[in-house]
């Protein structure tokens, strides 16, 4: 048993020996292999590298310290070691810093053969991450900034560092210089970790064809641009918001300057967009493709852009996330410089609008407002939710100054005070949104969104304007249906005269419509600078002018010849009258097509009128039906004669009953009631006009079906 346990001893001694003794041999042969490498300089140093990483794996678990013939190759191999990885982390450093793939490539592949590919990334990006940050840190350190105003006077122990009196613009200079080149850095420090990526990304290893990516992103490992894109995010927003915490004038030129810092943001993100275009230019122009595999299409696309978004991750966000703080300061701060003006030129227990240079000034401030921010679109809309707000105020402001006393409505006599003080301010809501209007169209690359928020505050600045001349419109309407009233005083029933022509050119009561109309645009409207706005609401008054002249002049009963005459002279001389309401008769569409159709069937039998090709389409079949009235006897009385009302209670009536149907089931009536009359009296026929009617009737209540 003895015996055999010596045996055993011995061979195990002895395969332990004859590993020894191989290892010897190979390290031996490698480290020769390695000097011949090492004289290769860079082109054989992945090569080294490959020789290294085996002579580490011989190494491992094997004490080989003591033995002589290898001593010096151990010592050569540990300084080849350290040789070979410095030389690779100056050829990655210079690799990258040239934009050099080839360089970065066999750096890479160097480190991925000695085994610390991930190790070195990490602390290359770790690297470049507390680079930047130190920059930050510079760029806003008040005792950099502050130097030039120190030097003349040092402050004393315990003394806060501030701009000298008169320096603060000095101050600023140098704070926007510093933050210029600050954001040079970041985008240069980015391209790099880009191109870093970018080779990562292509290189694989030519031996196992593990692409190096993979190496890095194992274990649930975010890619390295988000690794570092996420630092350098969070290092300016911890940055900047301890610097300001400490700096009233960081803060200050932060917040008043807040447009020029997103700017500089901005052009940052963009500069980083379109080098990454560019990126892909580099790589094919070097010819270097011993390097890299294609990657399929998509893996290409992906690295377009400089970091693609990701569901719970914006890239751009993240970058702009540290300005909040700012941007909120400089929006309450930019409301409240829109808002003073107004404020200003509205006095409490004031009573006069603002003047036009005062209104100037508020569109000026509008103007720089939009202008300022129209370096983001985010920025221009949040300005133009604030110009929105300005406009709102403007409005309040206004309608407080508005007159609503019985005498703003007043028709009768010259303007009151409270009609001019009406008519300044509908004249100043008119400047302001003319002149907003115009400051909108002058942007170049509005937002849609932020045209449309200003848009819909004008739109209440226009219905003010409505509510503000509504009762005087009122008026006007309500005066111009008591004079077409007065037409049923005149005497219609006269014979035509030996001379064939009427006695006089038109009846009392258009005179007295022209001249009210006259008047009314001469004393009152003339006064408003916005003459569309007028027109759009005068022109409404003479469209309901002409239906109440026709709906009335259908009811005149009896009706002469003269009087045809002189009615048919009316119609012409209604076009006059509400001529000065409209930029053109025409202009009043239906109304006024209505107006001349009308006025030939004065003179056309009642067949004819029956038949006329206007019926219906363009002069409805009750005015027409109404209108046959007056050429049937007194005994087939019309709808209001049998109601028993007056001619303005049934124009009333006309008024609340707009539909159709409702006013010939009256005109049935009425001709029902005939009918009665006629059988009650045993009558033998009816009047001629009577069929002609009923047929009418028919025919409407058959198109209503």
């Amino acid at each position: 048993m003895k015996i055999y346990w010596h045996k055993q001893l011995g061979l195990s001694l002895w395969k332990v020996a004859c590993d020894l003794l191989r290892r010897i041999i190979r390290i031996l042969h490698l480290s020769k292999r390695l000097q011949g490498q090492l004289q290769g300089g860079s082109r054989e140093i992945t090569k080294a590298a490959q020789s290294l990483n085996e002579l580490d794996y011989l190494s491992q678990g094997v004490d080989l310290s003591g033995i002589e013939v290898i001593e010096n190759d151990l010592l050569f191999i540990a300084r080849a070691h350290l040789e070979v990885e410095n030389q690779a982390k100056r050829l990655l450093e210079q690799g990258v810093e040239t934009q050099n793939p080839t360089q970065v490539g066999t750096a890479l592949q160097v480190f991925h053969n000695l085994g610390t590919l991930k190790n070195t990334i990490t602390s290359v990006v770790e690297g470049y991450c507390a680079t930047l940050e130190e920059s930050i840190s510079s760029a806003l350190d008040v005792k950099v900034l502050t130097q030039p105003s120190q030097s003349a006077a040092r402050g004393g122990p315990g003394r806060s560092t501030l701009p000298a009196p008169g320096n603060t613009a000095a101050f600023r200079a140098s704070l926007w210089t510093n933050m210029e080149k600050l954001m040079d850095h970041i985008c240069t420090v980015c391209g790099q970790v880009q191109h870093l990526q970018k080779i990562l990304a292509k290189k694989r290893d030519p031996v196992s064809h593990i692409c190096f990516i993979e190496e890095i992103v194992k274990d649930g490992q975010s890619e390295i641009l988000y690794t570092f894109w996420n630092s350098v995010t969070q290092a300016l927003h911890s940055q900047f918001q301890m610097a300001t915490n400490s700096s009233m004038f960081l803060k200050q030129a932060f917040e008043g300057e807040y447009p020029k810092l997103l700017r500089l943001f901005n052009d940052l993100w963009k500069r980083l967009q379109q080098y990454s275009q560019n990126i892909q230019g580099k790589f094919n122009a070097t010819g270097a493709t011993d390097l890299y595999v294609d990657l399929q299409h998509m893996e290409d696309d992906a690295q377009d852009i400089f970091i693609p978004k990701k569901p719970d991750y914006d890239p751009e966000k993240a970058l702009k996330d540290s300005l909040q703080p700012y941007e909120a300061a400089y929006l309450s701060k930019s409301l409240s410089r829109l808002f003073d003006p107004i404020n200003l030129v509205f006095p409490p227990g004031g009573r006069n609008p603002p003047s036009s240079d005062e209104l100037d000034g508020i569109i000026k401030t509008i103007a720089s407002e939009l202008n300022v921010a129209a370096v983001d679109g985010d920025l221009t809309l949040a300005i133009s939710k604030n110009v929105a707000k300005t406009i709102q105020l403007y409005g309040v402001k206004s309608e407080q100054l508005l007159s609503t006393q019985g005498d703003a409505s007043q028709v009768i006599g010259p303007l009151t005070e409270g009609q001019r003080r009406n008519v300044a301010v509908v004249n100043s809501l008119f400047r302001l949104h003319q002149s907003v209007t115009k400051v909108v169209s002058t942007q170049s690359s509005f937002p849609a969104a932020a045209e449309q928020t200003i848009i819909s505050a004008l739109k209440t600045i226009h219905v003010l304007m409505g509510n503000a001349v509504q009762p005087l419109l009122t008026s006007v309407a309500d005066a111009i249906e008591a004079i077409i009233i007065t037409m049923h005083q005149e005497d219609f029933s006269g014979s035509l005269p030996s001379s064939g022509k009427p006695d006089v050119p038109c009846s009392l009561y258009m005179k007295e419509l022209q001249g009210f109309i006259a008047r009314v645009m001469s004393d009152y409207f003339k006064h408003f600078e916005c003459s569309d706005f007028v027109f759009d609401n005068t022109e409404a008054i003479a469209q309901r002018a002409i239906e109440l002249f026709i709906r009335n002049a259908s009811l005149i009963r009896p009706l002469g010849e003269g009087g045809k005459m002189r009615l048919a002279a009316d119609f012409a001389q209604m076009e006059l009258a509400v001529g000065p309401f409209c930029r053109r008769v025409s202009d009043l569409g239906k109304s006024y097509r209505m107006l001349r159709s009308f006025r030939p069937l004065l003179f056309q039998t009642s067949e004819h009128v029956a038949s006329s090709p206007a019926l219906g389409d363009l002069i409805p079949f009750s005015i027409i039906i109404q209108f046959l009235f007056t050429r049937a006897p007194a005994e087939l009385k019309s709808p209001f004669q049998r109601a028993e009302w007056s001619h303005a209670r049934f124009s009333q009536w006309l008024d609340d009953h707009p539909s159709e149907k409702d006013r010939l089931l009256l005109i049935r009536g009425a001709l029902e009631a005939y009918v009665q009359s006629v059988r009650s009296r045993e009558g033998k026929e009816f009047a001629p006009v009577y069929p002609i009617m009923v047929q009418l009737l028919q025919k409407a209540m058959s198109t209503l079906q």
